[in-house]
């Protein structure tokens, strides 16, 4: 019999393991401080909804025409891995009908089934919030200041917003007939991949990073010159409340983004020190008739998704946001058989100590290496002699000094030690 075959990740997945994984939670939990300053709170929707949920985004875009995971379940329901996170949210919102505004964030794994590339996985991670129920300019600017002011925190300084309107969706009617002759009168210029959208989707086209279609677009009409007063009244509104607020952006006419829910602002972050192909690290806009198509009532919203794996190959690049330095602060070496180590990492956790220990009778030399491993600023020492007297050695691993302290009162010892 050969030897077993090892079983690893699926192609485009990944695992996140400590120490990296501390770097996510530190992550989130900032977006998490950031949103609910803003009166966000928290949605879990399911990773896994109906088909039709995503197939009323707009069955001409990639993301549900070819990158969707959808199977038939046990029960015969057809079922669809979620690929993005706002027709889950707004599937809720139609659902529970909460009172309006109602403004949520979420973390979630999101599934798409494409080449994989750096920052982009099969399973990726997207953080995100979604406003429903207020049409008002001022709620853009709101949202779109919300992910700059994350970004900032994260030490990101080379980013660009980049900004566009896409009107009603009579302007963008108008829009796409204008945009679609365009493109069939350049046919032969485009790259040949983009050449079938100009009759599926010609905002697609516009949406294209290959560089033979990007450079056709450079001249194609403007979404801007198609609004109505009214589509134009508001984005102006957008950008003097982003002015105002001292938000620098770029207008971009093919920023159309890739979802067919999209009406009036929409906007990317770019991160300048990754590859243009690959560099948006966070993209969103407003989606005044999802929640109808989703059988709700006429529901204005807006939101954006930003991938974690995306952000933080951007803070890799500017050499920012490094993560916790380390997750224990304390650790208690034991080599009196172990109850001492049991006992005082409970008494430290109690106290709101991180606290860790060796395990399995491991010998001095042993648990001290692991000490060092971990990180942690301080070691409690208990051998024969300290267990026979009562005591605890306390040693500073950065300076190596080391005292003798009652054991008593040593949990009072190593709060002062830590300035807690």
């Amino acid at each position: 019999m050969g030897e077993k075959e090892q079983l690893r990740a699926p192609i485009g997945t990944r695992d996140v393991l400590p120490p990296e994984s501390a770097r996510w939670t530190q992550l989130i939990g900032q977006f998490a401080q950031h949103a609910g300053n803003a009166g966000y709170g928290l949605v879990q929707s399911p990773m896994f909804e109906d088909v039709a949920v995503f197939q009323r985004v707009g069955e001409a875009t990639d993301v549900v025409s070819k990158e969707m995971y959808d199977f038939e379940d046990k029960g015969g329901r057809r079922i669809a891995l979620r690929p993005e996170g706002t027709a889950s949210v707004c599937r809720a919102f139609v659902q529970h009908r909460p009172l309006t505004p109602w403004k949520v964030w979420y973390a979630a794994p999101t599934f798409r089934y494409e080449r994989p590339q750096a920052g982009r996985y099969r399973q990726h991670h997207q953080l995100g919030v979604e406003a429903l129920g207020a049409s008002d300019p001022d709620l853009d600017v709101e949202v779109i200041a919300l992910a700059q002011t994350f970004l900032q925190s994260l030490g990101l300084r080379r980013v660009t917003l980049v900004l566009n309107s896409l009107g009603t969706p009579r302007d963008r009617i108008s829009f796409t007939e204008a945009l679609a002759g365009f493109l069939d009168r350049n046919r032969d210029d485009l790259a040949p991949e983009d050449r079938k959208n100009i009759t599926e989707n010609p905002l697609r086209v516009l949406d294209s990073k290959r560089q033979a279609t990007r450079e056709v677009t450079r001249t194609a009409p403007s979404i801007l010159e198609h609004l109505s007063p009214d589509a134009r009244a508001h984005f102006d509104r957008v950008q003097d409340g982003l002015g105002a607020l001292g938000l620098d952006f770029v207008l971009e006419p093919r920023l159309v983004r890739g979802l067919d829910y999209y009406t009036h602002t929409t906007f990317e972050f770019q991160a300048e020190a990754l590859d243009a192909a690959q560099n948006t690290i966070c993209g969103g806009g407003r989606y005044d008739g999802l929640v109808e198509a989703l059988g709700g009532p006429s529901t204005p919203g807006i939101g954006f998704g930003a991938g974690i794996e995306r952000i933080l190959l951007a803070c890799d690049a500017e050499e920012t946001f490094p993560g916790p330095e380390a997750q224990v602060q304390v650790f208690v070496i034991d080599v009196t058989g172990g109850d001492a180590a049991r006992d005082l990492t409970a008494q430290l956790r109690a106290a709101g100590v991180s606290a860790d220990r060796s395990f399995d009778g491991r010998s001095m030399k042993s648990q001290m290496k692991a000490a060092d491993r971990t990180g942690a600023l301080l070691a409690l020492i208990v051998g024969d002699d300290e267990a026979a007297a009562g005591t605890v050695g306390l040693r500073d691993l950065r300076s190596r000094e080391q005292e003798t302290v009652e054991r008593a009162g040593i949990v009072d010892q190593v709060l002062a030690r830590l300035g807690a």
